[in-house]
């Protein structure tokens, strides 16, 4: 049975999203000097707009909200084998505002965006892997 054609075409956009955080963040972290603030952002927003594609795909509503938890927790909800993965990927939500603005770290260490970014990376891979072809970037 063919699927939605609206549907597909918004998962396929949000994953698209998310693709292109973690292009971006790989990029940015082979940069001399990495950029490593803005690893972390990309790393925080690719794994939001992964599971939001996820979300879109099930058809399950969700807020306007940069909180992992909570996009993850309607994630998990719907596969419950990616809870543990889901959970590991809260702690990115707070790239979304940190390093961003002036008055906080300048940057994060090395190691620690190189830790969003693959943890990002696992769960966009995870998610996408429980999706139809295609919905595949």
């Amino acid at each position: 049975m063919p699927h939605d054609p609206v549907r597909a075409a918004d998962t396929k956009a949000w994953l698209q999203k998310a693709r292109l955080d973690l292009r971006t963040g790989t990029y940015e972290l082979g940069g001399e000097p990495a950029l490593r603030g803005d690893v972390v952002f990309h790393a925080q927003q690719a794994a939001e707009k992964a599971m939001k594609g996820f979300l879109a795909w099930h058809d399950r509503p969700f807020r306007k909200t940069h909180n992992l938890e909570e996009i993850g927790a309607a994630c998990a909800e719907i596969d419950p084998s990616l809870r543990g993965l889901l959970e590991r990927a809260v702690p990115l939500s707070e790239y979304a505002w940190r390093f961003r603005y002036p008055g906080e770290p300048e940057e994060p260490p090395r190691e620690e965006a190189e830790g969003a970014l693959a943890t990002a990376r696992e769960v966009y891979e995870a998610l996408l892997a429980r999706l139809p072809e295609e919905v595949r970037p």
